[in-house]
C-alpha cells in the first residue's frame, strides 16, 4: 500500500555490522501532524530526549532511524549526536532541523559514530520512494527474525483514509511499552489532540499489553505521522464519528504489530493470550493477567507444552488481585482443567496439553468474582531466548 505524500528508504550504513540494511528515513512532502509515545523508563536514550521535545509543537515531517547502537546512556554527547544526523537528514531534504524526529535501537551505553550517517544520508535521501517502507521495516531490526509491517484503509465520512505501520520488537518486550519502534503514516486529516487520543489509547491497548520477557528498553517508541493528503472531513472533536473511525483502524494497526512483536519475541515458538476475567477491579485483572504472563515457569511450561496449571495459579497468588482460590477456574482454550481451585483429573490435562501443542492458544483465568478483564498477549520461554540474549553485543 502506498500512502499519499509519504515516502521511505534504508540503505547500509555499517553503523555495527557490514552487509545489512541500518538506516532509514520517512519523509512526508509536507509538514505532518505528529504525536507519540515513549518509554515510561527513567532512563530514556537521546533519540527520545530530543523527539519529546520536538514534539511540543505536534508536527514533523521526517523521521530518521538506526539500528545497531541504541544511543542510550550516552549522556550530553548522545543528544548532539541526536541533533547533528537529524541536520544532516534535515539539509538533504531542504526542510527545518526541528521537524526531523530521531530514533536509534541496538546496543546500549556505546558512543555513536556520525561517520556512517554522514557517508549515507545522500544516498539514503535519493533511494527515497513511496515503496520504500518495505527496506525500512528491515533496517530497524535487531534481533528480529522477520519485518514487521501493518495496514489499514477507513472511511471517513466517505472519504478513503489509508494508515501503513512498521515495527521492530523481538527482546525486552514488557508492556509500558516494550523495546519496540513503532512509526505510522496515514495521509488523515486530523488534529493534534484528536491523533494523540487515539495513540494513546491504541498504545494502551496493544503495545502496553504484550510481553516476551519482562523487561523494559530505553529507547521505546511510537510515532505516527499524519499529513491530510486524503482530504476527508476533519477528524477532531466536533465529529465524534470521525474519531472513532480512525481511533479503530489504528488499534487495528497497532494490534497487528504487537502480536507480530511477540510471535517473533526471541526464541518464541507460541503466541499466547493471557486473558483474566471475573475480576473485582480492572487493574485486579490487568495485574493478574501479567504477572501469569511474565512467570518464567508458567512461560517455560508452554514451551515444553506441559498444562501444568499449577504454576498459572501459584503465579496469579502473588499477584496484586485480590481473589478466593476456591472460586477460580482456569481454561486452555475450550478445555477447562480447573473448576473451583481443582484439577479435573488425568483425562482433562490430557487434552489441554494437547492445546499448548497449537501456535496460538488461550489461557483463562475466571476469577468468578465481578465483571472486570484484562488481557495480555505472551509467548514461550525457549532454549534459543538464552543464547540470543548470552551473545547479543558479539
Amino acid at each position: 500500500m502506498k500512502i499519499k505524500g509519504f515516502s521511505a528508504s534504508a540503505v547500509q550504513a555499517g553503523i555495527r555490522y557490514a552487509d545489512r540494511l541500518d538506516l532509514g528515513l520517512i519523509y512526508s512532502e509536507v509538514p505532518a501532524v505528529t504525536a507519540g509515545a515513549f518509554t515510561s523508563s527513567k532512563v530514556k536514550a537521546a533519540p527520545v530526549t530530543l523527539d519529546i521535545e520536538r514534539l511540543q509543537q505536534g508536527k514533523a515531517q521526517a523521521i530518521l532511524v538506526n539500528s545497531g547502537n541504541a544511543n542510550a546512556c550516552t549522556g550530553e554527547q548522545g543528544l548532539e549526536i541526536a541533533r547533528k544526523t537529524g541536520a544532516m537528514a534535515a539539509r538533504q531534504l531542504a526542510i527545518e532541523e526541528n521537524l526531523v524526529q530521531v530514533a536509534s535501537t541496538g546496543v546500549i551505553g556505546e558512543t555513536m559514530d556520525a561517520a556512517p550517517f554522514t557517508r549515507a544520508m545522500p544516498e539514503l535521501v535519493k533511494r527515497l520512494s513511496p515503496e520504500g517502507f518495505s527496506d525500512l521495516s528491515q533496517a530497524i531490526m535487531t534481533t528480529d527474525t522477520v519485518a514487521k509491517m501493518s495496514t489499514a484503509t477507513v472511511s471517513i465520512a466517505g472519504t478513503e483514509v489509508n494508515l501503513l505501520g512498521v515495527a521492530k520488537g523481538s527482546g525486552m518486550i514488557m508492556p509500558d511499552m516494550a523495546t519496540m519502534l513503532c512509526f505510522v503514516v496515514t495521509d488523515a486529516q486530523i488534529a493534534f489532540p484528536a491523533l494523540k487520543e487515539a495513540i494513546t489509547s491504541g498504545v494502551n491497548e496493544t503495545f502496553n499489553r504484550i510481553t516476551v520477557d519482562g523487561d523494559t528498553s530505553t529507547n521505546d517508541t511510537v510515532l505516527v505521522m499524519a499529513n491530510g493528503a486524503a482530504g476527508n472531513d476533519w477528524i477532531d472533536e466536533e465529529n465524534p464519528g470521525t474519531k472513532t473511525a480512525f481511533s479503530a483502524a489504528l488499534h487495528d494497526v497497532f494490534k497487528d504489530l504487537a502480536l507480530q512483536i511477540v510471535a517473533d519475541g526471541e526464541g518464541a515458538t507460541k503466541v499466547v493470550t493471557i486473558r483474566v476475567v471475573g475480576a473485582r477491579k480492572k487493574e485486579g485483572a490487568m495485574n493478574a493477567a501479567r504477572t501469569i504472563a511474565n512467570s518464567a515457569l508458567v512461560k517455560t511450561a508452554f514451551f515444553g507444552e506441559d498444562a501444568n496449571w499449577g504454576r498459572i495459579i501459584a503465579a496469579l497468588g502473588r499477584s496484586d488481585c485480590q481473589f478466593d482460590p476456591e472460586k477460580v477456574s482456569i481454561a486452555f482454550n475450550d478445555v477447562v482443567m480447573v473448576k473451583n481451585g481443582l484439577g479435573q483429573g488425568a483425562e482433562v490435562e490430557s487434552s489441554a496439553s494437547e492445546v499448548l501443542k497449537l501456535d496460538e492458544f488461550t489461557v483463562t483465568v475466571d476469577l468468578h468474582d465481578g465483571m472486570e478483564t484484562a488481557e495480555v498477549f505472551t509467548c514461550d520461554l525457549s532454549y534459543d531466548y538464552v543464547k540470543i540474549n548470552a551473545d547479543y553485543r558479539s
